[in-house]
């Protein structure tokens, strides 16, 4: 197929690759513009165009897609298909109706559940036992067009939000080549997802990581698993943010107050919840490296009895 490709972060190349070594033309990379990054606030390419530029596919960078020159620009391609993943601007119907096999996605979550734009850190956070990933054909709402395929992954119980979004993409990537043939031999049955309830995968930010320490110590070894590696959980110690990294459930509990350090071990420490004990394991302070919890003691008196708090 001759395809446009629409996608903008790390989640996004895998299935340009994918693409590419199917024997697909990629006549046209469409991404965000580019950002100044790091101190010397330099512009740097967005992850799809520099996999763009290293294949020689011709960019086109819109700051705002839904422009009428935007839309031009994009039917000189005459392209079979467009494929949609994390691009991150909302497409209107011109471009949703532009292509014989319109707009399909690939979505990380197993539709209905988690449309949004965190699916995969928000899996983590529920308790989630699986998750996956759904190949759509778009429509003008958001996540909510006819499913094509669909492909589930595990949520083991170790698993953090960055390799769920490594496995992900991988799984992704197969899926939406996949689909492209399916759609190509008229295999697939496109699937309404109708009106169920579903779970909405708002979007993360830093203040979502501020551990309440009256949550259960499952629901917050969640917390931090699922925002591992951004924007990371987190909590206050003499007026220090201290991050956390790794936690685990611990077997036991006590009457203090949540939030009180309990017991100061070799290797980790344990603090009060609303309902059980969190051990943490790996942690990092202002200005250093993550660390394991034993090194940080070992520079560190934690004594017990402190509260960590959320602000």
């Amino acid at each position: 197929m001759k395809v446009i490709f629409m996608g903008t972060p790390d989640f996004s190349v895998g299935t340009l690759e994918a693409l590419i070594a199917a024997g697909h033309e990629i006549c046209l990379v469409v991404t965000q513009p580019d950002k100044p990054k790091g101190r010397g606030k330099e512009m740097q390419y967005t992850p799809v165009k520099q996999a763009a530029v290293a294949h020689g596919i011709p960019v086109y960078q819109p700051i705002k897609i839904r422009e009428a020159a935007c839309i031009q620009e994009l039917r000189k391609y005459d392209a079979d298909i467009m494929v949609v993943i994390a691009f991150g601007q909302i497409l209107p119907k011109e471009i949703l109706d532009m292509t014989p096999y319109g707009c399909v996605n690939v979505h990380a979550s197993l539709l209905p559940k988690y449309r949004g734009a965190a699916p995969i850190q928000w899996s983590i956070i529920d308790g989630e036992t699986e998750t996956g990933v759904t190949t759509m054909q778009m429509d003008v709402g958001l996540d909510t067009g006819d499913m094509l395929l669909k492909s589930v992954v595990p949520i083991e119980k170790i698993e953090t939000g960055e390799s769920l979004h490594d496995k992900l993409a991988a799984a992704g990537a197969k899926l939406c080549v996949e689909t492209l043939a399916a759609l190509q031999a008229g295999t697939v049955t496109p699937q309404k997802q109708g009106e169920m309830t579903t779970e909405y995968a708002r979007m993360l930010d830093k203040k979502l990581g501020n551990i309440n320490w009256t949550r259960s110590a499952a629901e917050i070894e969640r917390l931090v698993r699922g925002l591992n590696s951004w924007p990371s959980a987190y909590t206050h110690m003499d007026g220090k943010v201290m991050k956390i990294w790794q936690a685990d459930v611990a077997d036991s509990t006590s009457d203090a107050v949540p939030g009180t350090v309990i017991s100061v071990n070799k290797n980790d420490f344990a603090v009060q919840t609303g309902d059980g004990v969190l051990l943490v394991k790996q942690l990092q302070m202002p200005g250093k490296k993550r660390m394991d919890a034993g090194a940080f003691l070992r520079g560190y008196q934690l004594a017990e009895g402190i509260i960590l708090r959320e602000s």
